[in-house]
């Protein structure tokens, strides 16, 4: 399996019938502001340097976002609060994301979700976020990246799903902004996981996200893999 063959296997998936039927009728309906533009309406997938060490796994794709556009963090508040974070940290070539082809590459960083298709008031399920699961775990298992970002209280749960069963769950994993475990996960080998508030509107209208507390995220993520260079050379 390659990113590219999984990625073709996820724009097939109608696993989620609600969720198929929601990004269709957004797609054929389309925000006024968005009338004469082509809607993706489709699962959106991973985005980002096929050789990143840094994994960021966001919620779902927003529904005249990405859901429009096609590509992660793209077309939205959320990425317009992301990628200018992204650039300021190295990890983003350029600090705008419009549209697919605006010429966007990512650096040492690869940027998914928990859920890849866009939920009607943006809250997929437990059953969908579940049946989404195995692509995310592909991708962690491609990739294998050193740090992985939960952007978001749902990320991070999600990802321990995949990294832990109820049994071998290890204690103590809490989410709360910047914190970070270091874990050991037989499948998937030696990783840390950073915690970060999602960077939707309605944390960063109100200042529980700021662009200061965002950036550090992003230098924390950094020094991590210099610290993880230095312990493994």
């Amino acid at each position: 399996m390659t990113l590219q063959a999984l990625n073709q296997e996820l724009l097939t998936c109608r696993r989620c019938l609600r969720l198929v039927e929601w990004r269709e009728r957004t797609a054929l309906e389309k925000r006024k502001a968005y009338r004469a533009e082509p809607y993706w309406g489709l699962p959106v997938p991973g985005f980002g340097d096929p050789q990143a060490r840094v994994m960021a796994v966001g919620l779902a794709p927003g529904a005249n976002g990405s859901n429009r556009t096609g590509r992660m963090f793209t077309g939205d508040a959320s990425g317009d609060f992301l990628y200018p974070a992204l650039y300021r940290a190295g990890f983003a070539c350029q600090p705008d994301a419009r549209e697919r082809e605006d010429g966007l590459t990512l650096k040492n960083l690869y940027i998914t979700a928990a859920a890849r298709c866009a939920p009607p008031e943006n809250k997929p399920s437990p059953q969908e976020l579940r049946n989404c699961q195995p692509f995310l775990a592909a991708e962690i298992s491609l990739l294998r990246p050193r740090v992985v970002v939960a952007l978001g209280r749902i990320a991070f749960e999600s990802l321990l799903r995949i990294f832990f069963d109820a049994k071998t769950l290890p204690a103590g994993l809490k989410f709360a902004h910047a914190a970070a475990y270091r874990l050991q996960i037989q499948k998937f080998g030696r990783l840390t996981l950073l915690c970060s508030y999602h960077p939707s509107r309605q944390n960063t209208q109100t200042g529980r996200l700021t662009p200061a507390m965002f950036d550090a995220i992003w230098q924390k993520a950094t020094m991590l893999l210099e610290n993880d260079d230095e312990t493994n050379p």
